[in-house]
Parts: C-alpha cells; structure tokens; sequence
C-alpha cells in the first residue's frame, strides 16, 4: 500500500497550497463581511473571482479522474487542502459537494444529451445541482423508506413528494435536482409494461429522474439553518406537486436508483471526510498558536499540561484518522467502492467524530472566542457535527462494518 503521490499530483498540491495562502485565505473576510450585508443566499462576487482565477491556474475539476488524470488517493490530499477553507475553496475549484456526486452521476450514468444539457455546464462551473433524496416523513438513512412517487403517463414521468435538507437549492444558480424515488404504475400504463415492479425486491424499486428547477409543480418550502448558520448555498424543503418531465429524463434504467446512489457515495465520502480532516488541521494550527500567544496563570496557555494534552491528542488522532481515509481511497483506486466497503463506512464514523473533538478542543482553548464568528471553529463545527447525520447517521454506517466484520466469520 503506497500513499506517495505522483510528480503530478505534487505539482497540483503545490499550486493548490499557493491559490490557497495567496488568495482564498484573504478572501474569506471578504467574504463574510459581503454575506452579512446581502441576502444570505446570494453569491458574493469575490467567489466568481475566485473560480475564474483557479480555473486559469489549471486547479479546476480535480475530483473526476477522467477529467483531471488524478487517482482518487491523489485528489484526496487536494480535498484536505480545501477543507481548510469550506466556504470557499472547494467551489473556487469546481469541486464543491453536492455537484461532485451529480457530476459523477451524470459522467457514469447520463446519456449524451443529459451530459450536453446538464454536465457540461456543470463541469464549466457555469450552473450549480442538488441531489433530492432526503425526506422529512421517513427515516431516509433507509433509502427503501422514500415515499416519493415517480409514475409513468405516456411520456413523461409525474412526480409527487416532499423532500428536505437538499443541499443547494438556496442558490439561483441551482437549476437542475436528481430527485429520488419510488417509481409506480401510471394511468396509462400498465403493470406488466413497468420494469419496476412495485411489489419486487426492495432495493429495485427506486429511480432518479433530472427536474430542472424551474418545471411546474417544484416549489421551494423554506431554507433550513444548521445550528443556526444559513450555508449560501442552503440547505431547502422542496415540494413537488404533479410534476411532470420526460421519460428521456430518467437517470440509467427504472429500478437502478439505489445502485446509482452507493455509485455516486464512495468517492463523495473520500471528498467529504478529507474536507473534514483540513478542518480539523486548521482547528490543531489555530489552537496551537492560540495556546502560545495565549497567557493565564502567569504564562502561556502551552505551559498548561492539560492544553498540551488537548494538541497532543488531537495531532494522534487527525494521524489515524488520516490514514484510514488514504487507505479506503487506495482500494477505491483498486477495487472500486464495492472493494471497500467497509472502510467507506468507517471513515464517514471515525472522521467526523474526529474532526468535531478536535474543534471542541480547539474552541475550549479559545474561550469565549471560539464561540464567536471572530474565527472558523463555530461554523466548522456545526458543520462536522451535521456529518455524523447527512449521508447516513453514524448508526448506519456502524452497522454495516459489523456486518461486514461478521461476514468473515459466518461460514
């Protein structure tokens, strides 16, 4: 198992490191300061600023192996280094969730003018995407609980539903929802003539159909907050009410859209988990120099045994937790996210359980600071602390290691 990156990946992380101190760091404040004055969904000018720049750097869609010649190993050190800078880095560079995920559902599974219609200006960074799939009514860490109903009349496809926390659709930019459901049996069409058949296995009953945002029937319910933070790009309730699309809108085949979700989850954990780990170094760096320009007690903060133990504990545990994700992004690389499972499911545990020690730590040395917006820990904080739910709970996830592990052993 070798984690040495090639000379290009090297090359890119170097580049990345200089966008990163020369640019997106001093934008943030910028950033803040234009959010706090405008409409918290509107973009601040000084994120186009940044995509155009990175774009002309050649740090643009460094995600798609296809695209950027990068293993999943290699773009995973890149992804660390964006997590440093949530807000801004990962969109400068195109590579911001949840477009990563479609842009890989539309690269694996699109047909060519679902790719001309809807990936390339994605890939352009020209429009933005949210993926449908969450529902208040049920448990949707289950995904054959969906109620959402997707039902075939002639040509089109009707769907009916409500669906929350759908990352993205505060944005205006957001023009196009996979959304998720459970395909039926329409009007005009009979059972036999479905390939999805209402009654047959459970894991065969879901589809994914492309509603742009604008289509009749899609009404945005209201933008949810996280911990009381507005994301600028939202997170929504969407209700849809008889809308109607064309049946060439289908995602791949009815019935696949289980199959296209764990697709579309593997590489987005590797993303997502290493954000998380750039979050929990830049929380270490701020602690670190919190704890020595820091005095109480008639010397610096790192004097104390207890704030060194805190540093200590949180450089051990971003080391393990690191490795674990280079490790399950290698067998990714090898073995496809079927080949590793297991470790896809640890690391969405071990890694936000991590980062959000290691900010809780960070803010305690802070004090009442840490608290406040005067520094990124409270916002990254709510952040991680939204990991251990979105994309499946902890629980499940827990579970299906133990499954897995048993496995080894029922013979």
């Amino acid at each position: 198992m070798d984690f040495e990156l090639s000379p290009k990946a090297r090359d890119h992380q170097e580049r990345l490191q200089e966008f990163m101190d020369d640019r997106v760091y001093p934008a943030e404040p910028v950033y803040a300061a234009w959010r706090a004055g405008n409409d918290p969904h509107a973009l601040p000018p000084i994120v186009q600023e940044l995509k155009v720049e990175a774009r002309e750097r050649g740090l643009w869609n460094l995600f798609l192996p296809d695209v950027s010649g990068l293993s999943n190993l290699e773009y995973a050190t890149l992804a660390e280094l964006t997590g440093r800078s949530p807000d801004l880095a990962p969109e400068a560079v195109n590579c911001a969730a949840p477009d990563t995920g479609n842009m890989e559902v539309l690269h694996m599974f699109g047909t060519d003018e679902q790719k001309r219609r809807w990936l390339k200006p994605l890939l352009d960074g020209e429009i933005r995407s949210a993926f449908a799939m969450t529902e208040p009514e049920v448990a949707s860490s289950d995904a054959t609980n969906i109620t959402t109903s997707i039902v075939r009349d002639g040509g089109e496809y009707v769907i009916n539903g409500r669906k929350w926390f759908i990352t993205g659709a505060a944005d205006e930019r957001c023009k196009i929802f996979i959304v998720m459901g459970r395909m039926g049996v329409g009007p005009r069409q009979g059972a036999g003539d479905n390939t999805t058949d209402p009654d047959g296995p459970a894991h065969r009953q879901q589809s994914q159909v492309l509603v742009p945002r604008d289509t009749p029937g899609v009404t945005i319910v209201r933008h949810l907050p996280v911990f009381g933070y507005q994301d600028q790009h939202g997170h929504s309730e969407i209700l849809f009410e008889d809308v109607r699309v064309p049946v060439s809108n289908l995602v791949a085949a009815e019935g696949d859209g289980f199959v296209i979700a764990q697709a579309r989850l593997g590489p987005g954990r590797i993303h997502h988990c290493m954000r998380a780990l750039g979050m929990a170094e830049r929380a270490l760096e701020l602690m670190c120099r919190r704890a020595l320009s820091r005095e109480a007690f008639g010397g610096p903060l790192a004097g104390q045994g207890v704030v060194r133990q805190q540093i200590a504990e949180s450089r051990m545990a971003i080391e393990q937790a690191r490795l674990l994700t280079l490790k399950t992004a290698w067998l990714i690389d090898r073995h496809g996210a079927k080949g590793a499972r297991s470790e896809i499911a640890a690391i969405k545990v071990v890694v936000p359980r991590i980062a959000h020690e290691v900010l809780d730590r960070a803010i305690q040395v802070h004090g009442g600071a840490g608290v406040s917006d005067d520094t990124p820990l409270a916002a990254m904080y709510s952040w991680v602390r939204a990991m251990r739910i979105f994309d499946g709970p902890d629980e499940v996830h827990v579970r299906t290691v133990a499954r897995q592990e048993l496995r080894r052993y029922d013979r």
